[in-house]
């Protein structure tokens, strides 16, 4: 058998084994939970490349920011400019910046509000909490209505929360997660954010 044949051979194989796993495959005729979470960048980015997956297919798509704040970001500025994205920008800025514990839980607590609004409404196909882990890890919100919002989330509505150390109990519920992994970073040999890379 030549290379060429026992290449196709091994790859109908392939083929075949991958058409019998999608047999199997179910519908569970509800949006999807996914946590971009870890050490490493890309977690909202990646989450914001879902979103331009979603608006080509005409989906309707909108974004509760919990930690950002005003921040002028390259993203904010394509959607407005696209159009589709329903955006709330909630947070206060970093916890460091803010310096106001009381100030960060309340306008943690008021995206958490927003958030379970538009997860009920049945308007969305996908919304995205940015950086709903931060509020958790710093203890703004509480892990447990968080899980009671995305319990009552409409069927159709599939949800992506980002942000460092998502605790385990969300991870467990969620049905995709995704650890980004730093390896190198530029900001440890001094660099600083860069537009259109980091915001």
């Amino acid at each position: 058998m030549s290379e060429a044949e026992a290449y196709r051979t091994r790859m109908k194989a392939v083929q075949a084994a991958h058409q019998a796993k999608q047999k199997e495959l179910r519908d569970p005729e509800k949006g999807l939970v996914l946590v971009h979470t870890g050490n490493g960048k890309g977690k909202s980015s990646s989450a914001f490349g879902v979103i331009a997956r979603a608006l080509g297919w005409g989906q309707r798509v909108g974004v509760v920011q919990f930690v950002k704040g005003k921040w002028i970001t390259g993203e904010k500025q394509f959607f407005d400019k696209l159009g589709g994205v329903d955006w709330h920008m909630m947070g206060e800025g970093f916890t460091w910046d803010s310096q106001d514990r009381a100030r960060d839980i309340a306008a943690a607590e008021a995206a958490l509000g927003k958030a379970r609004e538009m997860l009920e409404s049945g308007d969305y196909d996908l919304i995205v909490l940015d950086e709903i882990n931060i509020s958790l890890r710093y203890e703004q919100i509480a892990l447990a209505p968080v899980l009671d919002a995305l319990g009552a989330r409409h069927p159709r509505t599939g949800v992506i929360l980002t942000g460092r150390n998502a605790p385990q109990g969300l991870v467990d519920y969620a049905d995709l997660v995704t650890v980004m992994e730093e390896v190198k970073h530029p900001y440890k040999a001094g660099i600083r954010a860069q537009r259109g890379v980091d915001f």
